[in-house]
């Protein structure tokens, strides 16, 4: 239908009689004649059936007027050609065309009366164009009159007045380019003044000026060179202001800014400036780095230049290390200065603008513009606060991890840590930041650096109880912790709640003006820790010169070097050195002489050894308060040095597997080298006397465990050494064979486990005072950790006190002697006798003889009041126990053998009180409830045997038989008897 309609269009004003006649041969051939029009209008056909037809037409007849559809139609035909198919379709082609013929037709007729209508008024149309044209004819022969009549004669004055107008404009024009030319020479001379707003403001006005004369050719090449003036003046501005990263100086930074607005891009400046100062943190630490490792080089290879930052780090020296990381650091302070200086600058621009509107009033637009400009900055600033701490911190993480610190030496390991310290508090100062990043990298260099440092220390220790001859190292008795270097830092650390950072970077900024406000830079303060004056610690002449130490301790006859030999020890301590001397237990017995009883405030007793641990856990400390991430790490290592302390304390001292030699003679025949034999186990061992405490035994296994490797060094070595948790463990210490504990002139040593205990108890007495602050460094998740470590090992310190002089108090009397002699007495006397046996006599004699050697063993250490109870304790119960054994093994005994019996310990007790101060005395009811017992009668014993659980069955056993006859008969016998058997039979 489209293809029909587009026909009749092209048609024009045509009748269909002259358009069917105009038609191509082609175009007759398809649509009928006129009578055959009619004739197909006049032939009946069903409307629907001719639908039909005209829907089985392809659409492709009526795509486009330029479709060939005979081309189409030859090209539809099959390779095969057969008559009867091809007749079959041309008449379906020929009924499809009358269907269309028909259809056209039918419109052709029914638009016939619009046809000629419309037809008529383009007839009367043509009819008033032609009147229209005569009357433009007859129009421009009257203006062609006026023209030769006014126009001509009159207008000319005008127009000739008007060019003398224009020239005269012209020649000031002409004045005007002349000095704008002039300005070129102007502007470069501003620039060279640094002049950026006047050269700007300048440039401003001649490029208004050229604007107004753009017309004129030589303007438009002046007005392009002012457009390069221009950006040469922004170019040479943003040099300007790359300038003021590093070095910020506020007239500069005035005329930078200034400029700036007069440019209208005051955002753009700030854009601008942060890049800078991007740039200038890389270049910075860049050349620092650069330099030193081109430095320790000592060659001309520029090969480093071309290095990426982070690969150059790898090439610093350890000697280099800590100047290239002050250096670094001072010059990455210089940029953050400058960046809070520009912050400040804003701030102060934004309050003087805030407080002196502008007297001439703008308007709203201009006003609310600025506002958004001082925004949209101050926002800018804030935020790059951030970005340029980040920068920081990265730079500064890759040389940290650039570098393998493990092998440094402690001090310098420290100084490295207080200037990270000081970094993270400038970063705190500068933009409130918790330098996490700074933390991370500090924290894994220091894990594996204390790591290999606690380890060697371990180490050390060992050697150090190896060699430990346990003499007491003499200190002043006012002697503290706080005295020594290493805790000089707990006097400058601030309240736990400050933030880790802060509270670290207290320790050598202790005051609380900003940094940013005290002028210089602060790692210019340099750490000299080796250098500071430590206070002495040590006793005059080896011993404090007071009076009453005088009077206690010191003969004033002789003068020693003990003092500088002592002091000189320290020092190699403090530079970690093994000392080379120390003092010799006859130089200490000849300075010195003590009442162990004395209960005076004397100094500390504690050796070179103890004083080495606390001086380690001060460097601990140390660490852990200039670094909180680790602190877990730290304490850790610390509970280790005191787990191995009191492990080698106990292991020297207080295992009882010393060789002894069994001795019988009297007392008086032995010499006084010889070692004597113990008493029996079983004598003590149902009241647990001189055994270790199931806490303490608990900690000791866990030690064993857990820090002490037992295997021989040779055994589970792999080709890569140890395995891990091998290398975590310190084999177990040795005695040194310069103490002797086997001979009894010494009291098996006393003197050694006198300073071996109680030193140890010294060092937990310190642990005790710095509880607080090592729980103020802990974190809290592992603050449990801490607590269980002082209440399972740390209080367990004084318990070692029983085991360790029990053993002494087990050899030092004779005990064996004293069974011989009591069994020689006869118990079953008929009279009451008013005479002691001799055994109570030697038996005193021997506590007059341990009196006697603890006197001279103080003369060479002082014996706590605690000590000499301890050990008159362990002596007393035991010779008790003696006591009770020697009447258990009496065969035969009467009334008045037991009122015997306890004339001898009265005896014993009386003399007794007089040797010792301690009261009560111990186990008393012990001998005496046993002697009474004999005196029950059956229902009474067997009562007695349920309760007092604390005897032997032999002494139970014994007191029944020696009982039979007096009064329990044999019957009772057995029944008593057999309870004590049911009451042995669960321990079975």
């Amino acid at each position: 239908m489209q293809k029909i309609k587009s026909l009749m269009a092209r048609q024009g004003l045509k009748s269909p009689q002259e358009s069917m006649a105009d038609m191509s041969p082609v175009e007759n051939f398809r649509i009928p004649s006129k009578e055959e029009l009619r004739e197909m209008r006049e032939q009946p056909i069903d409307p629907q059936a001719e639908q039909e037809i005209i829907d089985s037409i392809e659409e492709v007849y009526f795509s486009s007027d330029s479709f060939d559809m005979v081309q189409h139609e030859l090209e539809k035909l099959p390779p095969d050609l057969n008559l009867q198919e091809i007749e079959e379709y041309r008449d379906k082609l020929k009924r499809q065309q009358s269907a269309v013929s028909k259809k056209v037709a039918d419109l052709i007729l029914e638009k016939q009366p619009s046809y000629v209508k419309e037809l008529e008024r383009v007839t009367s149309l043509q009819t008033n164009l032609q009147l229209a044209a005569v009357i433009c004819t007859n129009a421009r022969r009257q203006l062609s009159f006026s023209k030769e009549g006014f126009t001509e004669a009159s207008l000319g004055l005008l127009a000739n007045q008007r060019r003398r107008q224009l020239l005269t404009g012209l020649l000031k024009s002409l004045r005007t380019i002349k000095t704008l030319q002039r300005t070129d020479v102007r502007l470069s001379e501003m620039l060279e003044e640094e002049d950026y707003p006047g050269a700007i403001q300048l440039c401003l006005e001649c490029q208004k000026a050229a604007s107004t004369f753009k017309h004129y050719s030589c303007i438009s090449e002046l007005n392009s060179k002012l457009q390069d003036t221009l950006e040469q003046i922004e170019e040479q501005l943003d040099v300007a202001l790359s300038k003021t990263c590093k070095h910020f100086d506020v007239s500069h930074y005035t005329k930078v800014q200034l400029a700036y607005t007069l440019l209208g891009k005051t955002q753009t400046a700030m854009d601008q400036l942060h890049m800078h100062f991007t740039q200038a943190i890389h270049n910075t630490v860049f050349q620092v780095v650069l330099g030193y490792v081109e430095l320790c080089a000592g060659n001309a290879d520029t090969k480093f230049q071309k290095m990426q930052y982070k690969d150059l780090c790898t090439h610093i020296t350890t000697d280099s290390y800590i100047p290239c990381l002050t250096d670094l650091c001072k010059a990455l302070w210089e940029v953050m200065l400058s960046y809070h200086r520009t912050m400040q600058w804003h701030e102060e621009q934004d309050k003087e603008e805030a407080a002196s509107p502008d007297p001439e009033g703008s308007s709203e637009d201009g006003s609310d513009e600025a506002v958004v400009g001082r925004t949209y900055v101050k926002k800018k600033l804030e935020h790059g606060l951030s970005r340029i701490w980040q920068d920081v911190q990265l730079k500064v993480k890759a040389y940290l991890l650039g570098t393998d610190m493990s092998n440094f030496k402690y001090d310098d390991f420290i100084v490295v840590l207080d200037v990270i310290s000081r970094l993270m508090q400038v970063g705190e100062e500068f933009c409130g930041s918790r330098s996490e990043v700074l933390q991370e990298s500090i924290k894994r260099q220091s894990v594996n650096y204390f790591k290999n440092y606690h380890r060697t220390r371990l180490e050390e220790l060992r050697m150090f109880l190896e060699n430990e001859t346990w003499e007491l190292c003499p200190v002043k008795s006012n002697f503290s912790i706080a005295q020594l270097h290493e805790f000089k830092f707990m006097g400058q650390c601030r309240s736990p709640s400050v933030s880790p950072s802060r509270q670290a970077s207290s320790i050598t900024s202790p005051t609380e003006v900003s940094l940013f406000l005290q002028g210089g830079n602060p790692f210019e303060m340099q750490i000299d820790s080796k250098e500071e004056e430590t206070e002495d610690v040590l006793a005059s002449n080896g011993y404090e010169s007071d009076e009453l130490e005088k009077n206690v301790y010191q003969d004033y006859d002789s003068d020693s070097d003990v003092a500088e030999e002592l002091k000189q020890d320290y020092v190699d301590e403090q530079t970690g050195d093994v000392p080379v001397k120390s003092v010799s237990r006859e130089t200490l017995r000849s300075r010195k002489r003590s009442d162990y009883n004395l209960n005076k405030t004397n100094a500390p007793i504690l050796t070179n050894t103890t004083l080495n641990v606390i001086r380690l856990v001060g460097k601990y400390m140390q660490m852990m308060s200039i670094l909180q991430p680790i602190a877990f790490d730290v304490i850790h290592c610390v509970s280790q040095l005191f787990d191995y302390y009191l492990y080698a304390v106990y292991t020297f001292f207080g295992r009882n597997d010393m060789p002894v030699t069994s001795q019988s003679a009297p007392p008086q025949g032995k010499e006084q080298g010889a070692a004597r034999q113990a008493p029996p186990v079983y004598w003590y061992e149902s009241s647990g006397l001189g055994l270790i405490s199931s806490r303490l035994r608990t900690t000791l296994n866990r030690i064993q465990e857990s820090l002490i490797d037992m295997e021989p060094s040779g055994e589970s070595m792999g080709p890569h050494g140890p395995p891990e948790e091998r290398r975590e463990k310190v084999p177990s210490p040795h005695l040194s064979q310069m103490v002797v504990l086997t001979s009894s002139g010494t009291l098996y040593g006393l003197a050694q486990r006198v300073v071996a205990t109680e030193s140890l108890v010294f060092l937990a007495e310190q642990f005790d005072f710095l509880q607080s602050h090592l729980d103020a460094m802990m974190p809290s998740a592992k603050k449990p950790f801490l607590q269980q470590f002082y209440s399972q090992t740390v209080s367990t310190a004084s318990e070692l006190r029983k085991p360790i002089y029990w053993i002494v108090a087990a050899r030092a009397i004779d005990y064996e002697q004293m069974l011989l002699l009591m069994a020689g007495v006869k118990w079953d006397i008929k009279e009451i006798m008013s005479q002691h046996n001799v055994y109570v006599d030697v038996l005193l004699k021997e506590f007059e003889q341990f009196n006697k050697r603890l006197s001279e063993v103080s003369r060479q250490v002082r014996i706590p009041l605690s000590v000499s109870n301890v050990l008159w304790e362990h002596c007393i119960r035991l010779a008790n126990r003696t006591l009770v054994e020697g009447y258990a093994n009496v065969k035969k005994c009467s009334n008045e053998g037991r009122a015997l019996m306890q004339l001898d310990f009265q005896q014993f007790l009386t003399k007794l009180e007089r040797l010792t101060d301690l009261r009560p005395i111990p186990d008393k009811e012990f001998v005496e409830t046993y002697i009474k017992a004999y005196y029950l009668t059956e229902n009474d014993m067997e009562q007695f045997i349920k309760n007092h659980r604390e005897y032997s069955m032999k002494q139970l056993a014994n007191l029944v038989n020696v009982c039979l006859g007096s009064h329990i008969n044999k019957k009772a016998r057995q029944k008593l008897l057999a309870a004590i058997d049911d009451i042995d039979r669960p321990k079975r």
